[in-house]
């Protein structure tokens, strides 16, 4: 039968700014999960939140871009905005950017990643284990590094050099800047196509990756959310707080594979008001933003699929383990040396990507207040 992974989050309110949601909010997302799991919706579904962001994992069997899964989770959404409206939590319902989707809850706020494939299977697959990553206060763009290490480059990945995945990986990247119908798509190839990869992956803000494939089974191994908030809205409604599936061992990285670029806790857009370069930092999940210019943070989960479909009885928190301890550490040393630069240079990002008009607007009335002067002769 063919199963589908749906990872679906958004940032709906929190409490005293942007820290995590309220207990009352999660309980009721829980809730409607467990509802949906007996009424057949759902085979299986687990609520968690990294940072201010509710997220939905989903397990079942109706396709990717399902119109019912995706109204599901929208609606999940909005009694959680409601509740976060009643205590009067900040940003509620930030990321429900239309009045209702249409079909799916793609480009209507959002973090989306889903991935359909075929299960109960003996080969390639024996058996189903993959992670989730959830990411806050930073963009999509956050993922291109660690992705392209852990799917291109066998000083991360050794796994490449083996024979189920020397012929390598093909990525679809995404313009996020897009904003016409449907989605702007490349399709590269690595090893060939490596360093064409790199230079559209090194503009975080502008290319993402998108999906990832096995190109020896023409398997997919990775869905990642591409939106961006700005894009989707015309204006700041909070940073993208992207959201990720990738399948793993075997055919595919192993996790210790797929982790470790995250020991290097890279620079990625967000942080404060979305206009800043930061540190990203591995933490546990249901993890609260509670950090210096609110750190950007990601959390990690690893299942494996019962033959019903279902998540294993526990999930394995990769980050909550004291082995990243140094990581994180290392992540703060590097916040507070940039934060240290303040708004000069690197510390900020450029105009063009400053998530608050009001920087904008100033820049343009100065701007026009500009006089040309003539030279000395």
């Amino acid at each position: 039968m063919k199963v589908t992974l749906s990872l679906i989050k958004a940032d709906v309110g929190s409490v005293g700014g942007h820290t995590e949601p309220t207990p009352d909010m999660m309980q009721a997302a829980k809730d409607a999960v467990n509802k949906a799991i007996n009424d057949g919706l759902l085979i299986d579904g687990l609520v968690t939140h990294t940072g201010d962001d509710i997220a939905l994992l989903m397990s079942h069997t109706h396709g990717t871009d399902n119109k019912e899964v995706h109204q599901f989770a929208w609606n999940t959404f909005l009694k959680a905005t409601d509740l976060a409206n009643e205590c009067g939590c900040y940003g509620a319902g930030q990321d429900l950017l239309a009045d209702a989707p249409s079909s799916n809850v793609r480009g209507a706020g959002p973090g989306v990643a889903e991935i359909e494939f075929d299960f109960n299977r003996k080969e390639p697959r024996p058996a189903e284990t993959f992670l989730c990553f959830f990411a806050d206060k930073c963009g999509p763009g956050a993922f291109n590094l660690p992705l392209y290490l852990a799917f291109a480059d066998p000083m991360y990945c050794a796994g490449l050099m083996l024979p189920k995945m020397q012929k390598g990986f093909t990525f679809e990247i995404a313009d996020m800047n897009y904003t016409g119908e449907g989605e702007k798509i490349i399709t590269l190839h690595a090893p060939e196509d490596l360093y064409k990869i790199a230079v559209l992956l090194r503009d975080n803000e502008l290319y993402g990756i998108k999906s990832i494939y096995a190109r020896n089974y023409d398997e997919q191994c990775v869905s990642a959310s591409t939106d961006r908030l700005h894009s989707i809205a015309g204006k700041y409604t909070g940073k993208d707080d992207p959201v990720a599936i990738i399948r793993t061992q075997g055919i595919f990285p192993a996790p210790e594979e797929v982790l470790s670029p995250l020991a290097k806790a890279h620079y990625v857009g967000g942080g404060t008001r979305g206009s800043h370069n930061m540190p990203l930092m591995p933490v546990p999940i249901n993890t609260a933003i509670t950090g210096i210019y609110c750190l950007p943070i990601i959390s990690c989960l690893g299942f494996s699929l019962t033959p019903q479909a279902k998540f294993s009885s526990f999930y394995v928190d990769f980050f909550d383990n004291p082995t990243w301890d140094l990581v994180r550490i290392n992540a703060q040393k590097k916040a507070l040396e940039m934060r240290s630069q303040g708004w000069s240079g690197p510390a900020m990002l450029p105009y063009s990507e400053l998530e608050y008009g009001g920087f904008k607007d100033i820049v343009t009335e100065l701007e026009g207040k500009f006089e040309i002067k003539p030279s000395k002769k």
